[in-house]
Protein backbone atom coordinates (compact mmCIF):
# COMPACT_ATOMS: atom_id res chain seq x y z
CA UNK A 1 0.00 0.00 0.00
CA UNK A 2 1.06 3.13 -0.78
CA UNK A 3 1.97 5.80 2.21
CA UNK A 4 1.05 9.45 2.38
CA UNK A 5 3.70 11.15 4.30
CA UNK A 6 2.95 12.03 7.81
CA UNK A 7 3.72 16.69 7.20
CA UNK A 8 3.51 18.62 9.97
CA UNK A 9 0.48 21.00 8.22
CA UNK A 10 -0.76 23.45 11.26
CA UNK A 11 -4.77 22.65 11.94
CA UNK A 12 -6.37 24.88 14.26
CA UNK A 13 -9.22 24.78 16.37
CA UNK A 14 -12.64 24.86 14.57
CA UNK A 15 -14.20 28.27 15.52
CA UNK A 16 -17.60 27.11 14.13
CA UNK A 17 -18.95 25.11 16.81
CA UNK A 18 -22.77 24.26 16.95
CA UNK A 19 -24.32 25.91 19.44
CA UNK A 20 -28.26 26.24 17.94
CA UNK A 21 -31.35 25.67 19.54
CA UNK A 22 -32.13 23.08 17.03
CA UNK A 23 -29.21 21.24 18.37
CA UNK A 24 -30.75 21.49 21.82
CA UNK A 25 -34.12 20.22 21.48
CA UNK A 26 -32.77 17.24 19.41
CA UNK A 27 -30.54 16.95 22.41
CA UNK A 28 -27.47 18.25 21.21
CA UNK A 29 -25.20 17.00 18.85
CA UNK A 30 -23.08 15.38 21.23
CA UNK A 31 -19.54 14.31 19.72
CA UNK A 32 -17.91 12.22 22.37
CA UNK A 33 -20.03 8.74 21.96
CA UNK A 34 -20.12 4.98 22.04
CA UNK A 35 -21.46 4.81 18.63
CA UNK A 36 -19.44 7.44 16.55
CA UNK A 37 -16.23 5.42 18.61
CA UNK A 38 -17.20 2.10 17.27
CA UNK A 39 -17.66 3.69 13.84
CA UNK A 40 -13.95 4.69 13.60
CA UNK A 41 -12.65 1.87 15.71
CA UNK A 42 -14.09 -0.60 12.40
CA UNK A 43 -13.67 1.45 9.40
CA UNK A 44 -11.49 -0.34 7.15
CA UNK A 45 -12.54 1.67 4.14
CA UNK A 46 -13.31 5.14 4.59
CA UNK A 47 -14.70 7.22 1.72
CA UNK A 48 -14.59 10.81 1.93
CA UNK A 49 -16.36 13.52 0.28
CA UNK A 50 -14.29 16.27 -0.92
CA UNK A 51 -15.70 19.89 -0.69
CA UNK A 52 -16.64 20.53 3.38
CA UNK A 53 -15.11 17.49 5.43
CA UNK A 54 -11.76 18.18 3.75
CA UNK A 55 -11.70 22.03 3.14
CA UNK A 56 -13.74 24.41 1.73
CA UNK A 57 -13.21 24.79 -2.04
CA UNK A 58 -15.40 28.18 -2.31
CA UNK A 59 -13.01 29.94 0.13
CA UNK A 60 -11.50 32.81 -1.83
CA UNK A 61 -13.68 31.86 -5.09
CA UNK A 62 -17.40 32.29 -4.49
CA UNK A 63 -19.49 29.72 -5.30
CA UNK A 64 -22.09 32.06 -6.19
CA UNK A 65 -20.13 33.97 -8.62
CA UNK A 66 -19.62 30.76 -10.67
CA UNK A 67 -22.70 30.44 -11.03
CA UNK A 68 -23.99 33.58 -12.04
CA UNK A 69 -21.01 33.23 -14.64
CA UNK A 70 -22.41 30.10 -15.83
CA UNK A 71 -25.86 31.99 -16.37
CA UNK A 72 -23.78 34.53 -17.82
CA UNK A 73 -21.69 31.89 -20.45
CA UNK A 74 -25.18 30.45 -21.03
CA UNK A 75 -26.83 34.24 -22.16
CA UNK A 76 -23.49 34.81 -24.49
CA UNK A 77 -24.53 31.40 -26.19
CA UNK A 78 -28.02 32.36 -26.76
CA UNK A 79 -29.35 29.60 -24.69
CA UNK A 80 -30.51 31.72 -21.21
CA UNK A 81 -33.36 30.67 -21.89
CA UNK A 82 -32.96 27.37 -21.04
CA UNK A 83 -33.08 28.49 -17.35
CA UNK A 84 -36.24 29.58 -15.44
CA UNK A 85 -35.94 32.25 -13.55
CA UNK A 86 -35.42 31.08 -10.59
CA UNK A 87 -33.17 28.57 -11.81
CA UNK A 88 -31.36 31.74 -13.25
CA UNK A 89 -30.75 33.14 -9.77
CA UNK A 90 -29.70 29.79 -8.08
CA UNK A 91 -26.59 30.35 -6.09
CA UNK A 92 -25.02 26.93 -6.49
CA UNK A 93 -24.14 26.40 -10.02
CA UNK A 94 -25.01 22.66 -10.24
CA UNK A 95 -28.26 23.73 -10.40
CA UNK A 96 -28.63 25.36 -14.16
CA UNK A 97 -25.96 22.98 -15.09
CA UNK A 98 -28.54 20.44 -13.69
CA UNK A 99 -31.65 21.80 -16.01
CA UNK A 100 -29.39 22.31 -19.06
CA UNK A 101 -29.03 17.85 -18.64
CA UNK A 102 -32.70 17.50 -17.78
CA UNK A 103 -33.63 19.50 -21.16
CA UNK A 104 -30.37 18.13 -23.29
CA UNK A 105 -29.17 15.28 -21.31
CA UNK A 106 -25.93 14.23 -22.56
CA UNK A 107 -25.25 16.63 -25.26
CA UNK A 108 -22.16 18.55 -25.84
CA UNK A 109 -23.47 21.38 -24.28
CA UNK A 110 -24.08 19.84 -21.03
CA UNK A 111 -19.99 18.74 -21.42
CA UNK A 112 -19.04 22.03 -22.26
CA UNK A 113 -21.20 23.70 -19.20
CA UNK A 114 -19.48 20.75 -16.92
CA UNK A 115 -15.96 21.76 -18.36
CA UNK A 116 -16.70 25.38 -17.51
CA UNK A 117 -17.05 24.26 -14.17
CA UNK A 118 -14.65 21.63 -13.77
CA UNK A 119 -12.35 25.26 -15.03
CA UNK A 120 -13.65 26.89 -11.87
CA UNK A 121 -13.44 24.35 -9.54
CA UNK A 122 -9.49 24.55 -10.81
CA UNK A 123 -9.36 28.04 -10.25
CA UNK A 124 -10.73 28.17 -6.67
CA UNK A 125 -7.66 25.19 -5.42
CA UNK A 126 -5.29 27.97 -4.68
CA UNK A 127 -7.17 30.10 -2.15
CA UNK A 128 -9.22 27.08 -0.82
CA UNK A 129 -9.17 26.57 2.83
CA UNK A 130 -7.93 23.44 4.64
CA UNK A 131 -11.16 21.85 6.96
CA UNK A 132 -9.34 21.92 10.68
CA UNK A 133 -7.92 18.49 11.40
CA UNK A 134 -8.71 17.00 7.92
CA UNK A 135 -5.11 16.88 7.07
CA UNK A 136 -3.69 14.78 10.62
CA UNK A 137 -7.14 12.44 10.45
CA UNK A 138 -6.14 11.92 6.69
CA UNK A 139 -2.55 11.48 7.69
CA UNK A 140 -3.62 8.89 10.55
CA UNK A 141 -6.39 6.78 8.96
CA UNK A 142 -3.85 6.16 6.58
CA UNK A 143 -1.13 5.12 8.86
CA UNK A 144 -3.52 2.77 10.90
CA UNK A 145 -3.78 1.08 7.49
CA UNK A 146 -7.27 1.94 6.43
CA UNK A 147 -7.59 2.71 2.63
CA UNK A 148 -8.97 6.10 1.67
CA UNK A 149 -11.08 7.17 -1.42
CA UNK A 150 -12.89 10.51 -2.45
CA UNK A 151 -16.44 10.23 -3.43
CA UNK A 152 -17.61 13.89 -4.61
CA UNK A 153 -19.77 16.06 -6.89
CA UNK A 154 -16.85 18.33 -8.03
CA UNK A 155 -14.38 17.54 -10.38
CA UNK A 156 -11.80 14.61 -9.54
CA UNK A 157 -9.29 17.20 -11.48
CA UNK A 158 -9.81 19.59 -9.01
CA UNK A 159 -9.81 17.38 -5.53
CA UNK A 160 -6.75 16.03 -7.06
CA UNK A 161 -5.07 19.43 -7.78
CA UNK A 162 -6.04 20.20 -3.91
CA UNK A 163 -4.86 17.18 -2.33
CA UNK A 164 -1.74 17.37 -4.05
CA UNK A 165 -1.07 20.78 -2.68
CA UNK A 166 -1.32 19.55 0.49
CA UNK A 167 0.84 16.53 -0.04
CA UNK A 168 -1.93 14.29 0.38
CA UNK A 169 -2.25 12.90 -3.01
CA UNK A 170 -0.91 9.16 -2.24
CA UNK A 171 -3.13 9.20 0.64
CA UNK A 172 -6.10 8.67 -1.83
CA UNK A 173 -5.03 7.98 -5.47
CA UNK A 174 -6.07 6.50 -7.55
CA UNK A 175 -9.31 6.15 -5.54
CA UNK A 176 -10.94 9.65 -6.60
CA UNK A 177 -14.45 9.55 -8.43
CA UNK A 178 -15.60 12.74 -9.17
CA UNK A 179 -18.54 14.51 -11.41
CA UNK A 180 -18.15 14.35 -15.13
CA UNK A 181 -20.42 15.23 -18.34
CA UNK A 182 -23.08 12.40 -16.94
CA UNK A 183 -24.97 14.70 -14.22
CA UNK A 184 -27.13 11.39 -13.58
CA UNK A 185 -24.22 9.76 -11.76
CA UNK A 186 -23.98 12.94 -9.09
CA UNK A 187 -24.86 12.22 -5.26
CA UNK A 188 -27.77 11.08 -4.00
CA UNK A 189 -27.02 8.66 -6.75
CA UNK A 190 -23.99 5.70 -5.20
CA UNK A 191 -22.96 5.06 -8.30
CA UNK A 192 -19.21 6.82 -6.91
CA UNK A 193 -19.43 5.59 -3.73
CA UNK A 194 -20.11 2.26 -5.48
CA UNK A 195 -16.95 3.04 -8.10
CA UNK A 196 -14.63 3.65 -4.67
CA UNK A 197 -16.14 0.19 -2.86
CA UNK A 198 -15.68 -2.29 -5.91
CA UNK A 199 -11.98 -0.76 -7.04
CA UNK A 200 -10.94 -0.88 -3.37
CA UNK A 201 -12.49 -4.32 -2.50
CA UNK A 202 -14.18 -2.92 -0.22
CA UNK A 203 -17.16 -4.68 2.26
CA UNK A 204 -19.55 -1.48 2.99
CA UNK A 205 -20.28 -2.28 6.60
CA UNK A 206 -16.36 -2.20 7.09
CA UNK A 207 -16.57 1.16 5.55
CA UNK A 208 -17.49 4.15 6.27
CA UNK A 209 -18.82 7.59 4.81
CA UNK A 210 -17.65 11.16 5.80
CA UNK A 211 -19.79 13.91 4.31
CA UNK A 212 -21.71 17.28 4.83
CA UNK A 213 -24.81 17.29 3.25
CA UNK A 214 -28.08 15.05 3.00
CA UNK A 215 -26.83 14.11 -0.61
CA UNK A 216 -23.79 12.46 0.65
CA UNK A 217 -25.88 10.56 3.65
CA UNK A 218 -28.36 9.51 0.76
CA UNK A 219 -26.22 7.76 -1.07
CA UNK A 220 -24.02 6.46 1.90
CA UNK A 221 -27.45 4.22 3.00
CA UNK A 222 -28.07 3.10 -1.10
CA UNK A 223 -24.19 1.70 -0.61
CA UNK A 224 -25.20 -0.12 2.70
CA UNK A 225 -21.81 2.05 4.23
CA UNK A 226 -22.09 3.86 7.57
CA UNK A 227 -22.65 7.49 7.76
CA UNK A 228 -20.56 10.89 9.73
CA UNK A 229 -21.84 14.10 9.36
CA UNK A 230 -19.76 16.89 9.45
CA UNK A 231 -21.27 20.48 10.67
CA UNK A 232 -19.50 23.31 10.75
CA UNK A 233 -22.31 25.67 11.03
CA UNK A 234 -25.72 25.59 12.16
CA UNK A 235 -27.44 25.57 8.81
CA UNK A 236 -24.97 22.75 7.55
CA UNK A 237 -26.42 20.87 10.88
CA UNK A 238 -30.10 21.46 10.18
CA UNK A 239 -30.02 20.16 7.21
CA UNK A 240 -28.15 16.54 8.35
CA UNK A 241 -30.82 16.73 10.81
CA UNK A 242 -33.92 17.67 8.30
CA UNK A 243 -32.47 14.33 6.02
CA UNK A 244 -32.75 12.01 9.53
CA UNK A 245 -29.06 11.62 10.14
CA UNK A 246 -28.56 10.72 14.08
CA UNK A 247 -27.08 13.10 16.27
CA UNK A 248 -24.57 11.06 18.31
CA UNK A 249 -23.40 10.75 13.97
CA UNK A 250 -22.91 14.49 13.14
CA UNK A 251 -19.39 16.18 14.39
CA UNK A 252 -19.28 20.38 14.30
CA UNK A 253 -15.24 19.47 14.10
CA UNK A 254 -13.21 16.75 12.86
CA UNK A 255 -11.09 16.71 16.12
CA UNK A 256 -13.50 14.20 17.85
CA UNK A 257 -12.61 11.61 14.77
CA UNK A 258 -8.98 12.35 15.24
CA UNK A 259 -9.00 11.79 18.98
CA UNK A 260 -11.11 8.25 18.33
CA UNK A 261 -9.06 7.66 15.72
CA UNK A 262 -5.59 8.26 18.09
CA UNK A 263 -7.25 6.02 20.80
CA UNK A 264 -8.28 2.97 18.62
CA UNK A 265 -4.84 2.88 17.17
Amino acid sequence: MVRCPLGNHHDGPDTLLVTSDAAQQTGSVTEETEPLRKMIKSARFVLFDFDGPICRLFAGHSAELIALELVKWLEGHGLKGLLSEQEQRALDPHIPMHAVDRRHPNSDLVAELEEFLTGQELKAVPSARPTPYADPLIRTWTAVGARLAITTNNSARAASSYLETRGLGQCFAPHIYGRTQELQRMKPDPYYLHQALNAMGATPSLSLMLGDTPSDFEAAQKAGVPFVGYARNERKLNALLDADVKPEHIVSSLEPLLEHLRAAA
